[in-house]
């Protein structure tokens, strides 16, 4: 079970949203590249950075200057938030990026997504954020009619590698993650996902881990990590249990 530690940007600082909504925000104090430095000098392989603002107003913001420093620092990233294009993707790959998010495009425009997997492979990422089993975009904003378990069976025909399940009713609730979906998911695309949303204690992590579900091999951490419920270290310490 790989820990993907998560850094959301806003005015170029780190802050959480409660449950996606851009009014309920937390900032926290700390410069985002010396966040980012501390996750990876704890031993952290990837670090999952959203771009708030590029999510919201669907196009690039400033936050990304941020993102290609982190790189520039050696940092691994994996980006979200605002791409909706194949060259806006490939300027940020080329830029040192490691792996690029998309989710809007990915249930909006999938006559996009398919080209884009096929030029990037495992470097593009689906990102499916669902409310009650709808897919949301627009920065969560916006209810589709899509069914998430329908969008990842889509994603991976377009030929998508992995998927980042967020379920927006956990994300920042500290509620822990909704297993049965993340695991369902997976079960649906036959891809390898990522859970995302809900994780508030090292049992959430435990518990993922033990649900017997090979395919969601990996899980981003956020708010727990900034209202100090544990520390990342203490998180790699469940992939070593027996």
């Amino acid at each position: 079970m790989l820990i993907i530690p998560a850094i959301d940007l806003k005015d170029g600082r780190c802050v959480r949203l409660t449950q996606g909504r851009k009014a309920q925000v937390t900032t926290y104090d700390g410069d985002p590249i010396e966040t980012a430095l501390r996750f990876a000098a704890a031993g952290a392989k990837l670090i999952h950075v959203v771009d708030l603002d590029g999510a919201f107003a669907g196009h690039e913001s400033p936050n990304r200057s941020i993102a290609r420093r982190m790189t520039e620092r050696g940092i691994a990233i994996e980006f979200g938030g605002g791409v909706r294009t194949c060259e806006d993707a490939a300027n940020l790959l080329e830029a040192g990026i490691e792996k690029v998010i998309v989710g809007t495009v990915a249930a909006q425009s999938p006559q996009l997504l398919k080209p884009m997997a096929q030029r990037f492979g495992a470097r593009i990422c689906a990102g499916i954020d669902a409310r009650q089993g709808h897919v949301m975009v627009c920065g969560w904003e916006r209810r589709t009619p899509i069914l998430a378990v329908d969008l990842a069976r889509a994603v991976a025909d377009a030929g998508v590698a992995r998927i980042i399940y967020t379920d927006v009713t956990r994300d920042g609730m500290l509620a822990g993650p909704n297993i049965e979906r993340t695991c369902e998911i997976a079960r649906a695309a036959g891809l390898r996902v990522t859970a995302s949303g809900g994780v508030s204690s090292l049992d959430d992590i435990r518990r993922l881990r033990d649900a017997g579900e090979p395919l969601v091999d990996s899980v981003i951490v956020g708010k727990a990590l900034y209202e100090k419920r544990f520390t990342l270290e203490e998180a790699f310490g469940i992939t070593k249990e027996q």
